[in-house]
């Protein structure tokens, strides 16, 4: 079941690839009122603890894929529907540390309806989440 919150606190953990931790993940669900083209995500800053990391060097598990920022706007098929959720992957040597920290989110869209002085739309949330062993 997604929690309320747009960051759930499963999915909140460390990565690792070769054995090495090379970041952290956060899940989000989808906060929109309704479903969304992947190209029109503009792309999610993440901050944790007051250390930001940028939409631009963070990576996007949507759909059993998994892409870079710069691919985002090339996903013209690809949706992020109601009810999902997507995995941001964010580089960090060493991830996080295991306990309880304070996750922030700003999801920005690309609403083609807006006039473009209003775009892209940023859509904020914050929560505390653990990272666990």
């Amino acid at each position: 079941m997604l929690e309320r919150s747009h960051i759930q606190s499963s999915g909140f953990d460390n990565v690792s690839e070769g054995g090495a931790v090379t970041g952290f993940r956060v899940r989000l669900r989808q906060p929109n009122y309704r479903g969304t083209r992947v190209s029109l995500v503009e792309g999610i800053d993440v901050t944790v603890d007051g250390e930001a990391f940028p939409a631009a060097r963070n990576r996007y598990r949507i759909g059993g894929g998994d892409y870079a920022h710069g691919e985002l706007e090339g996903l013209l098929d690809l949706r992020w529907p109601v009810g999902t959720t997507i995995d941001v992957m964010v580089p960090r040597p060493g991830g996080l540390t295991p306990g309880v920290h304070h996750v922030e989110t700003v999801v920005w869209y690309h609403h083609p309806y807006f006039p473009p002085q209003f775009r892209p739309i940023p859509v904020r949330d914050g929560r505390h989440a653990t990272i666990i062993l």
